[in-house]
């Protein structure tokens, strides 16, 4: 059962070091480099969003390698910023208290003038987890804190106050003012595409919901928030379905190729050549967005008609080259809206 497709909207993933993306950027110039493209975005009328990951150590392996603090950069690009949105993707719940998290994010979408999307998860990410003292609870707790802060946040930006009592977090009076500048509170992006507890949470909650991109992945995931909608009263077409997706993108098959084998040596040196080929091995020419302009429009075009409503993509090169989005914009996008 599909419904009309949505216009897609674009968000765009600014290199903030997580994925190996500032590799030879002097730490000195890091902040010219992710404000320049969140400016670079604010200035056109291309990307809705632009957005970060909440992470403190670096992926496909831990490294020594930067890695900017999710929250802090909210703040700073709401500072050098008009117009476009701005996102986690996406915050681990269990990496701060959750009223606490709601007072940051209220300060955020006010510096921004209510602009700011709220990305939430359970959180995967072991190593970090329990590097930073966390523990690693199991995913039936990770997941319950994840539904029990989604309502304190809710009712401290809705009420502006909040006293809650939970199995894992609980709030005596939580005072939150000024509420969001946003009517009726920061949207809830709820990630993850856990069946039984992630869509059940994401039915009774989010505005918008972030899960695998493939089509039949993301088919399959939207029938089972569907029922889950059901099940609670909810809407179905209320909640926006989003995905997210790494680029390699050419002008032809061997631009492509020099795409993929320069984000090898971004990480090679840095990571295990088995974490290498990991994190490259996804850049098949099935995935959606590797390719020339056209074959990554053929890819997607099948996605808005399952019902994708945005879209965040991912330029490993972004840092240092921006021929890859500039590509994209001009060729992309105007083929998707089309």
């Amino acid at each position: 059962m599909t419904d009309a497709p949505p216009r897609l909207t674009f968000g765009l993933f600014i290199p903030q070091g997580w994925k190996h993306d500032l590799v030879g950027v002097d730490p000195a110039a890091h902040w010219e480099v992710m404000s320049g493209l969140v400016q670079r975005a604010d200035r056109g009328d291309v990307w809705d969003s632009v957005w970060v990951y909440d992470h403190f150590h670096t992926v496909p392996e831990p490294t020594d390698q930067a890695t900017h603090e999710a929250w802090s950069l909210m703040a700073a690009f709401a500072a050098v910023t008009q117009r476009i949105r701005l996102g986690q993707m996406c915050t681990c719940m269990s990496y701060r208290n959750p009223a606490y998290l709601a007072k940051v994010a209220t300060t955020v979408d006010v510096v921004s003038g209510g602009r700011l999307n709220m990305g939430i998860g359970a959180g995967w990410y072991e190593h970090e987890w329990r590097a930073y003292d966390y523990g690693f609870p199991g995913a039936g707790e990770r997941l319950a804190r994840l539904d029990e802060g989604v309502q304190i946040m809710r009712e401290l930006w809705r009420d502006g106050i909040s006293t809650f009592e939970g199995k894992h977090y609980s709030t005596a009076g939580a005072i939150n003012q000024p509420k969001p500048l946003q009517e009726g509170g920061i949207p809830l992006w709820i990630a993850g595409g856990g069946e039984r507890k992630t869509l059940l949470t994401a039915a009774k909650y989010a505005d918008f919901t972030n899960f695998d991109g493939t089509l039949e992945g993301f088919t399959h995931k939207s029938e089972v928030l569907r029922g889950h909608c059901e099940a609670v009263g909810r809407d179905f077409a209320s909640i926006t379905r989003t995905a997210d997706y790494t680029v390699a993108i050419g002008r032809d098959e061997a631009e492509v190729a020099q795409r993929i084998a320069a984000r090898r040596a971004q990480l090679a040196g840095h990571v295990s050549p088995e974490a290498v080929e990991r994190e490259v091995g996804g850049l098949t020419p099935e995935a959606a967005g590797v390719g020339t302009p056209e074959q990554i429009v053929a890819k997607l075009r099948p996605l808005l008609d399952a019902g994708l409503g945005h879209a965040n993509f991912y330029f490993a090169e972004a840092a240092t080259d921006t021929s890859g989005i500039e590509l994209f914009e001009r060729e992309v996008v105007p083929a998707l809206l089309g």
